[in-house]
């Protein structure tokens, strides 16, 4: 498994366009890309402007599938027009 913590900062009042273009975006990860096993935004609960996606998946080609699918490189010009800088990708290797 690899997991990925996609660190995204908003610009101000800009979390309910993002999050829009998420409810877009996420269905048609968990449709159409089998090897995802979790893909969900999540939002802080002490700073507003601050999201993370929570991934999942079984392995590096599942990674590569999701960034190369039609969907996703279609919503990420959408979502980085309300972003207030470059995310913060962490990957991590599934334990047990």
């Amino acid at each position: 498994m690899i997991g990925i913590v996609a660190t995204l900062k908003v610009q101000d009042g800009k979390g309910p366009e993002l999050e829009a273009v998420f409810a877009e975006l996420a269905p048609l990860v968990r449709a159409n890309e089998p090897g995802n096993v979790l893909y969900q935004l999540t939002k802080s609960r002490t700073d507003p402007n601050t999201y993370k996606v929570l991934e999942l998946y079984k392995d590096q080609e599942a990674v590569a599938a999701h960034g190369g699918s039609a969907h996703f490189k279609e919503h990420s010009p959408k979502m980085g027009a309300v972003l207030a800088g470059r995310p913060d990708i962490e990957l991590l290797d599934g334990v047990g």
